[in-house]
C-alpha cells in the first residue's frame, strides 16, 4: 500500500460568466505553461549513485532553479494526512439537481464557471478545465468537486441548451482560456478533463496548441463514435415525433451508463449487506428512476440532433489530426460502456499518442464520474499525472491520501490479507525495554526505517495501516522501478497505482535524498526485488549488498535508522515453486520469458554477481495455509546526527551497516521465537476470541 516501494456543488452560490442575469458566484483563476513534462528520473544501471555525486547534483539543481534561497511550498503542510476528500457525499442525485438549477439561467454563449464546492486549492495549484459531454452543463464533475478543489483550481464549461456554436468556436473558446492562463501563470500545466464529446474537444484543442504544457484526462472519449453500437439507431431518433422525444433520453439513459453503479455512489461499503440492499433499492426506485425522465429538459430533441451533428465534426477532426498531439494523455475507460467501444479506442489511442497512459475500470459504464467507482483524483494521483509546475516534483507535490483513500485501500485492495494475519507490532525504547505498539519510532524525522523484506512485499499494507493510525505518519517507500512502467493500454488501477496515492517513489539515491532532505519517515528494504522473491529454504535470510550507502546519506541528514524485522510469510503460505523450479518447466519458462520482457530494462545491480545480482520479477508458485499472524519488530534507533565521520569514511558507515543488519537478524530471531508463546497465533483462534469478545478492539498477543 503506503510502499512497495496521499466533491461537490451548491449551484446557487454559483454566478455565470456571462452577461446573462447573475444568479451565482464567480470564482475562475487562470495559468499556464509552455514547457513539456519529462517523465521520471531514470533509473541507473546499478542502481546507485554515490553519495558525493547525488548532493553535488542536488545542490547544483537547487542553484539553477533559484532553490538555494527558498524552496517550493509543499503540498503536504497545507493539507493534512487523512483529509476529508468529499467523495460520495454527492451523487447523481445531485448532479440532476445542479443542471436543473443552471437551466433557469441558460442562454446565451458558453461560458465558464468555478462550482463554490470546489473551495480554495493548495499554494501554486495548477488549473483543471472540465469539458462537458454531450449533456453540455458542465456538471458532470459534481462527485469530484470537493477532491479536485484541493488541488486545482476548477473551472468547467457549460454550453446552454439552446446554444448553436459550431465547433469551431468551441475550439475558440477553449483556446481563448488557454491562452489567458498562461499569460497569467506561464509556469503551471493546465489540465484538460474531457468526457465522451469533451474528449473529442481536448484532443482537439491540444493538437492546435502543441507548445503549451498541457495534460489531458479523457474520460471515455468519443473519438470512435463513428463505431457505436448506437450508430444504426441515430437515423431513427430525427423520426421520433417531438410529443415522443421524453422517452428517447429516458430509453438513452440505460445505455449511457449503469443505473446500479450510479445508485451505489455515496453508499458506505462499511454497512451490513442487508442495508446496503436496501438503501440501493430505495435509490433506484424513489430517486434514479424519477430522475430520468428530467434528461429530456437537459437534452431536448433539437438540441440532441444538433449535439449528434456536432460530435461527428468533432470526432472526425480529432482524428485527422491526432498526430499532431504532444500532450502528456491519461485515457478512462469504462468495460460496460454500451455507448462507444471505450476499451478498444483506449488501445488505439495508446498505439497513437506519444506520451498516452490507460487506465480500465471494467465494472463501470459510460457516465464513468458519475458512477460508483473511485475519485477522480485519486487516479490522478495514482498515475503520477499530478504536478505544479514543468515536472514532478515527489516531495513538494505530493498529495497525502484522505480518509476516503485510506478506507477504500483498506476494505477493497488488502481487505482480506488485513483480517487474515492480525498483524502484532512491537517497538523498542531507546532504554532496550521492548514494548507493544510503534511507541520506540521517533515522531520527528528524517527517520530512515530499513528491514526485512518478506515474501512478495506482504509486510507492506499492514504497516503502513499501523503507522497511520497509531502514530498519524506516512512514510514514504523507496519502491522498484517497474512498478512505474505504464507501457499497458488494457491496465485496471490497481496495487501499483495505490502504492504511488500512498507516498511510493521509485529507489534512486537522489530520491532517497530528497526525501530525507524533507525530514520525512522513509522505508527501505536493502535486499529489494531479491528478498521479496526469494528461492525456497530462503525466508527470513537477509540477502544485501555490501554496500553502505544509505548509512552515509541518513548521515548527511543526521537520519535517525530504525532497524525491524518482520516475520509470519510462512504461516501465510508455502513456497513450492521459485524462479528456478519455474524456469525448469518448458511452457512456464517461455510465460515468465515473454511477461518479463519489459522488466529488464530495470537492471538495479547489474554490476553485482551472486546472489545480491538483478532478481527477474515473476509471481512465484504458493499453495495458501489457514492464515498465521504477522509480527514486526522495531529495533533500537541508531542515531546518526553529530557523526559526520560516517560521510566520508567508509569504514565507520560499515560499522553501521554491520550493526543494521545484525539488528534487523536479531529482531526476526526475536520474533521467531516468541511466536510460539502466541495463543492466538492462528486465524481460527482469533476469530473464535473475537466472538467470545465482543467488545475488544484487537486480539491480544505474547507478552514481549
Amino acid at each position: 500500500m503506503a510502499t512497495c516501494s496521499s466533491s461537490l456543488l451548491v449551484l446557487p452560490n454559483l454566478r455565470l460568466s456571462s452577461n446573462q442575469r447573475r444568479n451565482f458566484k464567480v470564482r475562475a483563476q487562470i495559468s499556464g505553461e509552455n514547457k513539456k513534462a519529462t517523465s521520471l528520473e531514470p533509473v541507473n544501471n546499478n542502481g546507485s549513485v554515490s553519495l558525493s555525486t547525488t548532493v553535488q547534483n542536488q545542490k547544483g539543481a537547487n542553484e539553477v532553479n533559484g532553490k538555494g534561497k527558498s524552496k517550493r511550498k509543499i503540498v503536504s503542510d497545507e493539507i493534512e494526512l487523512l483529509w476529508d476528500d468529499g467523495y460520495g457525499s454527492k451523487s447523481v442525485k445531485d448532479y440532476f439537481a445542479a443542471a436543473k438549477e443552471i437551466l433557469k439561467a441558460d442562454g446565451g454563449p458558453p461560458r465558464w464557471f468555478s462550482p463554490v464546492d470546489c473551495g480554495r486549492p493548495v499554494e501554486d495549484a495548477p488549473t483543471l478545465l472540465f469539458l462537458p459531454g454531450m449533456d453540455g452543463t458542465g456538471m458532470g464533475l459534481v462527485p469530484h468537486h470537493k477532491a479536485l478543489g484541493k488541488a486545482f483550481h476548477v473551472s468547467c464549461l457549460h454550453i446552454p441548451v439552446l446554444d448553436r456554436t459550431p465547433f469551431e468556436g468551441l475550439l475558440k473558446v477553449v483556446e481563448d482560456v488557454l491562452r489567458q492562463e498562461q499569460a497569467t501563470r506561464p509556469n503551471k500545466p493546465i489540465y484538460l478533463v474531457g468526457d465522451s464529446f469533451g474528449g473529442c474537444l481536448a484532443l482537439a484543442v491540444a493538437a492546435r496548441n502543441r507548445s503549451l504544457d498541457l495534460v489531458l484526462i479523457l474520460v471515455n472519449p468519443a473519438t470512435s463514435f463513428d463505431r457505436s453500437p448506437l450508430q444504426p439507431l441515430l437515423p431513427i431518433l430525427e423520426m421520433v415525433p417531438e410529443e415522443l422525444h421524453f422517452t428517447v433520453p429516458y430509453a438513452l439513459s440505460f445505455i449511457m451508463g449503469d443505473p446500479i453503479k450510479m445508485a451505489t455512489l455515496g453508499i458506505d461499503n462499511q454497512l451490513p449487506t442487508g442495508v446496503k440492499i436496501e438503501k440501493l433499492r430505495q435509490r433506484l426506485t424513489k430517486t434514479m428512476l424519477p430522475l430520468l425522465s428530467e434528461l429530456g429538459g437537459i437534452i431536448p430533441r433539437e438540441t440532441l440532433l444538433w449535439k449528434l451533428k456536432l460530435l461527428r465534426s468533432v470526432c472526425a477532426y480529432a482524428n485527422s489530426r491526432i498526430h499532431a498531439v504532444q500532450a502528456e494523455v491519461l485515457v478512462l475507460a469504462s468495460g460496460k460502456d454500451m455507448m462507444l467501444p471505450s476499451q478498444e479506442e483506449a488501445k488505439r489511442l495508446h498505439g497513437f499518442l506519444k506520451n498516452c497512459s490507460v487506465r480500465c475500470f471494467k465494472d463501470n459504464g459510460h457516465t464513468l464520474l458519475l458512477e460508483d467507482s473511485i475519485s477522480l483524483l485519486t487516479v490522478i494521483k495514482g498515475t503520477g499525472k499530478y504536478r505544479r509546475s514543468w515536472r514532478y516534483d515527489l516531495v513538494s507535490d505530493f498529495l497525502p491520501p484522505s480518509k476516503g483513500e485510506l478506507a477504500y485501500a483498506l476494505d477493497e485492495v488488502l481487505g482480506f490479507l488485513r483480517n487474515a494475519v492480525g498483524s502484532v507490532f512491537f517497538s523498542t525504547m531507546e532504554d532496550g525495554k521492548i514494548v507493544k505498539g510503534l511507541a520506540g519510532v521517533p515522531d520527528k524525522g528524517p527517520v530512515l526505517l530499513v528491514g526485512y523484506h518478506m515474501l512478495m512485499g506482504l509486510e507492506l499494507g499492514p504497516m503502513s495501516e499501523a503507522f497511520i493510525k497509531e502514530k498519524n505518519i506516512l512514510f514514504r517507500g523507496m519502491a522498484h522501478p517497474v512498478l512505474y512502467s505504464d507501457n499497458d493500454p488494457a491496465k485496471a488501477f490497481d496495487y501499483g497505482d495505490w502504492i504511488k496515492v500512498f507516498g511510493a517513489y521509485p529507489v534512486t539515491a537522489t530520491n532517497l535524498f530528497k526525501l530525507l532532505d524533507s525530514k520525512s519517515h522513509v522505508l527501505l528494504f536493502p535486499g529489494g526485488a531479491r528478498e521479496a522473491l526469494h528461492n525456497r529454504g530462503e525466508q527470513y535470510k537477509l540477502i544485501w549488498p555490501e554496500q553502505q550507502e544509505f548509512v552515509r546519506m541518513a548521515a548527511r541528514f543526521g537520519a535517525t535508522i530504525v532497524p525491524f524485522g518482520t516475520v509470519g510469510e510462512d504461516d501465510i503460505a508455502e513456497l513450492v515453486l521459485d524462479y528456478n523450479d519455474l524456469m525448469k518447466i518448458p511452457i512456464l519458462n517461455d510465460y515468465i520469458t515473454e511477461v518479463t520482457r519489459d522488466t529488464k530494462q530495470f537492471k538495479l545491480r547489474e554490476e553485482s554477481e551472486g546472489e545480491v545480482a538483478n532478481q527477474p520479477l515473476y509471481l512465484p508458485g504458493l499453495i495458501p495455509k489457514v492464515p498465521g499472524r504477522f509480527y514486526y519488530l522495531f529495533g533500537k534507533p541508531i542515531e546518526t546526527k553529530g557523526r559526520p565521520e560516517l560521510v566520508k569514511d567508509k569504514e565507520e558507515a560499515n560499522q553501521v551497516y554491520l550493526e543494521v543488519k545484525a539488528e534487523v537478524e536479531n529482531s526476526i530471531a526475536y520474533l521467531l521465537k516468541k511466536r510460539e508463546e502466541d495463543p492466538y497465533r492462528s486465524v481460527l483462534d482469533r476469530l473464535n476470541y473475537s466472538l467470545t469478545h465482543t467488545t475488544a478492539t484487537h486480539v491480544p498477543s505474547f507478552e514481549p
